[in-house]
């Protein structure tokens, strides 16, 4: 009897302690090896989550372990005692036992599995997923944040913009960088982490796009780096902060889509950006490459250096630099001339010989223009800005369709301009006395 009565309790203790041994081909996981092995594996991997008192794990781990035998070599099955390890299990939010996850090719974006709890169903699911990842592989698209490799693809789901930061990698890209870096901390079961990825991914090509990289989005996985999730006060996910040089990190705390995001990190940079350079148009190269770079070109044509010498002329160039200040996030090119010397340029715009100082805003991919109807102040100018700025305000196809010819000329030297010198007549030679009688 005593030797029964000690069988069974052996058997409830072995049922306690888990439900697969060594022997089988189901892999045991922990907080130990998964992150190495699943987490850092190129392979697909189906992960049950599950407690040894948990009937309905009981009636499933026959069907796993044949599910792992069939798939062995071809897709790895595993298995974490979440009622041992309750801090995985959290990580993957899981609420309930048996909870079955897909960590295909993105493993920081695992699917649930809600299929059968067979194994011909398990099976069937896993072939499915991994013709996905194939292809997926075949098409040059890969799931996740890149770890800071630059991919050629583009998309509205690509995330090879977001820099991945790791606890070795952090300090050196961003403390101390002259760059200003936004950096989610995210963690991969996170369901507002999840939603925010794809916001993020876009955000990060159109930023790095607009700045020049001059902002930088990134990702840190604040389960796997610990240390950055502690040194940062990381108390839950997603959360943003920007960092600096020489400033202690804020929180990021907008909305949540592309465009808040991307609308913050403009504000970001324009803060710190030098404004755009104000260029005279000296050559035909200067107005196209000018144009050409950026949405709109605000050309300025300024009254001749004789009607207002270096003073005058250069007041008016203040007003436009405050301007360039002021709209430079719009990222905008900034361009100026002297009345008469791109003749042909004022005639396309409607401006040709009056009305100076004037201003025109160029739009080189369409070749429309707009002018400036108000005063050549900053309140004027500013006016004509803000209403380009939200797409209003009247405009007019460049005459000719195409830029007209753009003359070499001298850039102004900044001094006042001086009249043209005539030449001396030489009158040694004239009898004037004869000159009077013969007109008499």
């Amino acid at each position: 009897l005593l030797f029964v009565v000690g069988t069974v309790s052996c058997t409830l203790f072995l049922a306690v302690n888990g439900l697969y041994s060594a022997s089988d081909d189901v892999i045991e996981l922990t907080p130990t090896n998964f992150n190495k092995e699943v987490i850092q594996s190129e392979s697909l991997w189906l992960v049950e989550f599950y407690a040894p008192w948990c009937g309905h794990c009981q009636r499933l781990t026959p069907e796993w372990k044949k599910a792992a035998t069939a798939l062995k070599g071809v897709v790895k099955v595993g298995a974490v005692d979440a009622d041992k390890h309750q801090s995985l299990g959290g990580q993957y939010g899981v609420r309930g036992f048996p909870t079955i996850k897909i960590f295909g090719a993105n493993k920081h974006k695992a699917e649930d599995y809600q299929g059968g709890r067979t194994s011909d169903a398990i099976v069937e699911a896993a072939l499915s997923a991994l013709r996905s990842l194939v292809k997926e592989r075949l098409s040059g698209r890969s799931g996740g944040y890149s770890s800071g490799k630059q991919s050629r693809e583009s998309g509205g789901g690509d995330k090879k913009d977001v820099i991945e930061l790791t606890d070795d990698s952090f300090d050196k890209n961003v403390i101390n960088s002259e760059d200003v870096w936004m950096v989610e901390f995210y963690a991969p079961w996170c369901g507002h982490c999840k939603n925010l990825e794809p916001e993020w991914a876009a955000a990060a090509t159109e930023v790095k796009e607009q700045t020049k990289g001059k902002v930088k989005l990134a990702a840190v996985d604040a389960t796997v780096n610990q240390m950055l999730a502690s040194r940062y006060g990381i108390r839950g996910f997603p959360t943003i902060k920007i960092f600096q040089k020489g400033e202690d990190p804020v929180d990021y705390d907008g909305g949540r889509t592309r465009s808040d995001i991307i609308a913050r990190a403009l504000d970001l940079f324009s803060d710190n950006a030098p404004p755009p350079e104000l260029l005279e148009i000296i050559s035909e190269e200067v107005l196209k490459t000018t144009c050409d770079a950026h949405q709109l070109c605000i050309i300025s044509v300024l009254p001749h250096i004789l009607d207002t010498g270096a003073s005058g002329r250069n007041s008016y160039l203040d007003v436009m630099l405050k301007m360039a200040e002021k709209y430079k996030k719009k990222m905008w090119g900034w361009l100026w001339t002297e009345a008469g010397a791109q003749s042909d340029l004022e005639s396309s715009l409607g401006i040709g010989g009056f009305g100076y100082p004037a201003m025109a805003a160029i739009n080189a991919r369409k070749m429309k223009f707009a002018l400036l109807k108000g005063s050549f102040s900053e309140q004027g100018i500013n006016e004509f800005l803000r209403e380009l700025s939200v797409g209003r305000g009247s405009t007019a196809p460049v005459g000719g369709g195409a830029f007209p010819k753009i003359h070499s000329v001298e850039p102004w030297d900044g001094k006042d301009g001086e009249l043209p010198v005539e030449d001396d007549i030489d009158l040694s030679d004239v009898d004037l006395d004869d000159w009077d009688k013969d007109e008499l």
